[in-house]
């Protein structure tokens, strides 16, 4: 019982020290995040369609 509530206060502590180091991030991070963020989704969209492509001309349904 001991190790478990160890355990959570070692994760509590390191919660803790993650959200102070944090910041909000500025206009242009954020729009930087946005573009990439899109692009990835775009990216994995059009592999995703062109798998679907191929299966649909093997087996011809």
């Amino acid at each position: 019982m001991a190790s478990v509530i160890e355990r959570l206060r070692n994760f509590l502590s390191e919660s803790k020290r993650v959200l102070l180091v944090t910041r909000k991030p500025g206009m242009k991070e954020f729009k930087l995040a946005v573009k990439i963020t899109g692009l990835g989704m775009i990216l994995i969209g059009l592999i995703g369609m062109l798998i679907r492509i191929i299966g649909y001309f093997i087996t011809g349904s």
